[in-house]
């Protein structure tokens, strides 16, 4: 008796839910047809009908079958497009949410306590604003210093002690070079500020501080030894490598943190030395490399002008005089002719 009641609860169910279907089947297939007499010979659906079928997809499972004048992913963009217009609609009548803006008047004080004082850090700097009675979290003012605008002095002071002794200062550092068989060959390097001369350029596989201070002994013989030597913080130049130049009678200055620009020189000449030479040739080894390097140290020193000398050569290259424009002029190659020296004929 019960399994035959349930069997004609089931039947009943299956004839309700199969004349809803066709209803509603029913009513899609209308709908299109209006479509189609109203816009013939090009059907463009309205925003009601786009709306008409946003709500039959919600409320028929087997909306597809009845679509005849559109892709069913047309009517999900539809839909999607619904979404988005309505949350933008909602979220135009709801009170802002999240923390407070930071009134730009604030801001620059801010900003004033970070270049009035650059020793005090945001807890300092939020206490005095807490005691001025402002309203704000300690990791709001870090926030706010790290966008502070940087102050120019440090950068003008550090450029003039380079100007003014320029003479007593020598620089060192490290730049890799990738081999043919992709491994990483580090050269390492000493100029002088006064003539950007190299004062010594080696190569070497592993770099210790032991090979770096053997290396400082080959590249300052003989009491030649200048005032002070530029280096970054680099693992290399640990405190053996800082002894050693002490021991020279050479002041260490060491780059702060992430600040490359205080060794501009080396830099510069690293750059120099890649776009010269190292992005034009693979370097096959480390006997290959010291070669390589031997060849351009000498064609830097010797015929590669430099603007801040007034376009002369490290070496004190000589400036012909009063050449006339017939005179013939020879090109000799360096570096396997990625350059050329010019000189006038005998």
């Amino acid at each position: 008796m019960l399994c035959s009641l349930k069997l004609l609860f089931d039947l009943i169910v299956q004839f309700f839910c199969s004349r809803r279907d066709l209803l509603l089947e029913n009513r899609a297939l209308r709908q299109q047809l209006g479509v189609l007499k109203r816009r013939h010979p090009q059907p463009r659906f309205a925003g009601h009908d786009k709306l008409f079928w946003v709500i039959l997809r919600w409320l028929w499972p087997g909306w597809k079958r009845a679509l005849i004048l559109v892709q069913p992913e047309t009517v999900v963009r539809w839909h999607k497009t619904g979404f988005k217009l309505y949350w933008t609609w909602l979220s135009r009548h709801r009170n802002r949410a999240g923390r407070k803006c930071v009134s730009k008047e604030l801001r620059r004080l801010i900003f004033r306590m970070v270049a009035e004082n650059p020793t005090w850090g945001a807890p300092r700097i939020h206490g005095d604003l807490k005691m001025l009675g402002f309203d704000i979290s300690e990791r709001t003012v870090l926030r706010w210093m790290r966008k502070a605008p940087r102050s120019p002095e440090p950068a003008k002071r550090w450029t003039a002690f380079l100007n003014n002794h320029r003479e007593a200062i020598a620089a060192m550092d490290f730049f890799t070079v990738p081999t043919l068989t992709f491994g990483v060959l580090y050269c390492f390097f000493v100029i002088a500020h006064d003539r950007r001369r190299i004062l010594h350029c080696n190569v070497t596989k592993s770099p210790t501080s032991a090979w770096v201070v053997q290396q400082l002994r080959e590249a300052f013989p003989y009491d030649s030894a200048p005032g002070y030597l530029i280096f970054d913080r680099g693992s290399q130049f640990n405190s053996e490598v800082i002894e050693t130049v002490k021991c020279f009678g050479i002041q260490p200055k060491r780059n702060s943190f992430r600040s490359p620009w205080q060794n501009g020189v080396a830099e510069r000449w690293v750059g120099n030395c890649r776009r010269d030479l190292l992005d034009h040739v693979l370097v096959l080894n480390e006997r290959h490399l010291k070669r390589l390097m031997n060849e351009y140290v000498r064609y830097y020193h010797e015929d590669r002008t430099h603007l801040v000398l007034a376009k002369e050569t490290p070496a004190g290259r000589e400036a012909a005089m009063d050449s006339d424009t017939g005179s013939r002029v020879i090109a000799m190659p360096r570096l396997g002719g990625l350059h050329h020296s010019y000189d006038l004929a005998a």
